[in-house]
């Protein structure tokens, strides 16, 4: 059973990972979309687009049921994802890139504040130092220690920007609800968070007007390689790994996102690195590391 056990862990922390690597390739995509889409458009067609999909794979594979269980959790994550786009998109134009990238990635802190009341988990001092050097690694790559950024913007963007991370927070931690089920099961509720946040985006995007329908043929692919390889995939990977983690160490393992994200804008937006942004990388990493080992005393509550 322990070889087991770690087995589980360690394919766990690999599609976590894995879904953060995924995730982070989102950030230069997304940028260089909405240089062409309104923001509320982006995200509208973002989740319709991964919805339809995930549904036509669900009838394809015959596994399509609409019997659904934990209604009211599915409504509220799909409610807690949509807001915490919104909240992104609209606070970004209020405020500094600085304060944007360190508030909505606090979303870690928040977990490990709120996870131990609202799932009863408990840490280690390794995964206490893990969430430090995370923390750590955050501020370095988000300010790069210049923190002139963080004086300018307007309260309501910061309000934004910092209510968006709490709602991603309890996304991730009520998601550990959705997975006792099978797989099939993982699957239809993916289906249904993925819809409700649709549904929960579509009646913003009356502030987009016209926008909403004028999208260029790169909008499109931008649409769809969002909805699909930083959606789909990696949430079910992400659910899958959350079988066997807990909220916290899922959390601290998704922070791959930034360094990936950090790799792909050098690479595709040609954005410079810093020995900052490289030290806080290297933080993130030994954050991973640090609540990837297994506890000899905690097998099962990782």
């Amino acid at each position: 059973m322990p070889n087991l056990a770690f087995n589980q862990k360690s394919k766990a922390v690999f599609f976590t990972i894995l879904a953060g690597v995924l995730w982070g390739t989102s950030f230069p995509i997304i940028k260089l979309g909405l240089s062409t889409i309104d923001p509320f458009a982006f995200v509208f067609w973002r989740f319709l687009f991964a919805s339809v999909t995930l549904l036509v794979i669900m009838q394809l594979l015959g596994k399509l049921k609409f019997k659904i269980t934990h209604k009211k959790l599915l409504v509220f994550l799909g409610i807690a994802n949509g807001s915490g786009y919104l909240l992104q998109y609209v606070g970004m134009n209020y405020t500094t890139t600085a304060k944007a990238a360190l508030f909505i990635n606090l979303s870690a802190m928040w977990v490990a504040l709120l996870s131990p009341r609202l799932l009863g988990e408990n840490f280690s001092h390794k995964k206490i130092a893990g969430v430090l050097f995370g923390l750590t690694g955050i501020i370095f790559v988000s300010t790069n220690l210049d923190f002139s950024g963080l004086s300018g913007g307007q309260l309501t963007g910061d309000a934004m920007l910092l209510v968006s991370g709490v709602a991603w927070a309890l996304f991730m931690i009520y998601n550990k609800k959705l997975i006792t089920g099978s797989t099939s099961e993982v699957f239809q509720s993916m289906t249904g968070v993925l819809v409700l946040t649709m549904l929960s985006i579509a009646p913003f995007t009356v502030f987009a007007g016209t926008r909403l329908f004028d999208l260029s043929g790169m909008a499109w692919a931008a649409i769809a390689y969002t909805a699909i390889v930083c959606w789909v995939i990696p949430y079910y990977l992400w659910l899958e790994g959350l079988k066997h983690l807990s909220a916290f160490t899922s959390s601290v393992l998704l922070l791959s996102e930034i360094v990936v994200a950090v790799v792909a804008s050098v690479a595709v937006l040609k954005e410079p690195i810093t020995v900052f942004s490289t030290i806080g990388a290297f933080f993130i990493i030994i954050a991973i590391a640090l609540v990837s080992v297994r506890d000899k005393q905690m097998t099962q509550k990782t």
